[in-house]
């Protein structure tokens, strides 16, 4: 979130903000409550000076009947205390209810638009978009012929929106994991799993909805507990509530998880198959910063996203997101859009990574700080997260990208060695 002062001080600069990102929210109500908050918080300090002098009266009393009605008057003036600390609370409950709706501010670079439809595209990867000499399939149709995905049975199991991986598409996923593994191995990201549940507030505090009528999370009934969309959502937790030396910095992480997503309100052609689903599984970065790092590691999540695509000969293009399309945490956010030729008609870019310099907005959140050796007091970490691969999507492209005329598929010669073959028939 936005520190509270920087809002009242700039409260234009904020409204301004949000209308860029089409996100409704009362500022001018947010400052109003804050200047009674303080009047009546003025007023408790002084009902409780009130008190307290009356207090130190009663033992100078010299009668019984002088002593109780000054216990009386200081009795009403906790009454009247208390009832205005309740007043304190009630605003306090309003304020913090607008304080986490209003989203992060955006990079001047940020193109303004209400939607993806608004994203700017900065460059192309380094793989031309292939021809074809004859009519190319999806990937649900090439699944279909080489026994690679069985969505029937995973919506027989789960519903739809669930699948079965077979055969090699197994071996790609685990090929997949590896391969992104060992780049952010060499960049110097610790490896981790995460757990696949997380607590509703460590969601709140890196910007997702754990319940509601706009939530995509699934939440478990009885608990404080939802599955996680991202490795974003556990990787921020680790620090939540922590202070960390600032010699430390910046901690980069690598997160292998699986991603539960409810996709409410998905539907049509564009996310057929394994575009769009309730499950899958992600390696993700992630990066704790002092704040003047946070750009060049956002810049460094960037680089390493495109040296991933582009070793996989996928062809991509990569977008600034514009601020409808940014979500409430980024202060500016990458989309990498690889081409996929069963998309749309003969073909179309499909986001498949993202990568978003949330700068202090989530560890105001979750209370991550760090502390400079010397010096007094603590400052809020930056974050920064960044998709290496989102299998499912990369399956999409691979499955696509690399099918032949005769109906087998060649596998991408960086995954060979882990797949085992370098292609796939029936």
């Amino acid at each position: 979130m936005l520190d509270r002062k920087f809002i009242l001080e700039n409260a234009e600069l904020v409204k301004a903000n949000c209308r860029n990102r089409g996100v409704a929210v009362d500022v001018e109500a947010f400052v109003s409550l804050e200047k009674q908050r303080k009047e009546k918080q003025t007023q408790v300090e002084k009902l409780n000076a009130e008190a307290n002098a009356v207090s130190k009266m009663i033992g100078q009393m010299k009668t019984p009947e002088e002593k109780e009605a000054k216990k009386e008057e200081g009795r009403l003036l906790r009454e009247q205390k208390t009832a205005v600390q309740t007043e304190i609370d009630e605003i306090e409950a309003k304020l913090d209810a607008i304080h986490r709706c209003i989203p992060n501010l955006s990079h001047p670079d940020a193109p303004i638009g209400a939607d993806d439809q608004a994203n700017l595209q900065r460059f192309l990867g380094k793989t031309p978009i292939p021809s074809f000499d004859f009519e190319p399939l999806d990937h649900v149709q090439l699944a279909e012929k080489l026994d690679l995905i069985d969505f029937e049975a995973g919506a027989r199991v789960a519903g739809a929106g669930f699948y079965f991986l077979k055969n090699e598409a197994v071996l790609l996923e685990l090929a997949l994991q590896r391969y992104a593994v060992e780049i952010l191995m060499q960049a110097g990201y610790t490896l981790t799993t995460t757990p696949d549940l997380a607590r509703n507030e460590v969601l709140a505090g890196t910007g997702y909805i754990p319940r509601g009528p706009e939530t995509q999370i699934y939440s478990i009934d009885g608990t404080d507990l939802s599955l996680v969309a991202t490795a974003e959502i556990p990787l921020g937790g680790m620090l939540a509530g922590q202070t960390i030396d600032a010699e430390k910095l910046p901690l980069r992480f690598c997160g292998i998880s699986h991603c539960f997503r409810t996709e409410a309100g998905a539907a049509g052609k564009a996310s057929r198959g394994l575009y769009r689903v309730h499950q899958f599984t992600k390696v993700e970065m992630f990066a704790f910063t002092l704040p003047d790092q946070s750009e060049a590691i956002h810049q460094e999540m960037l680089d390493l996203e495109c040296r991933i695509f582009d070793g996989l000969g996928i062809p991509y293009q990569v977008v600034d997101t514009a601020t409808g399309d940014l979500g409430g945490p980024a202060y500016r956010k990458f989309d990498l859009e690889a081409w996929m030729p069963g998309r749309g008609n003969g073909g179309e870019y499909g986001e498949v990574t993202s990568t978003s310099n949330c700068t202090d907005f989530q560890a105001r959140r979750l209370d991550a700080r760090f502390k400079i050796k010397g010096e007094k007091g603590t400052q809020f970490v930056h974050t920064l997260n960044g998709t290496a691969i989102a299998i499912s999507r990369a399956l999409v492209a691979i499955l696509e990208l690399y099918q032949r005329k005769d109906g087998s598929i060649a596998i991408p010669e960086v995954l060979r060695p882990w797949v085992g073959k370098d292609e796939i028939r029936r």
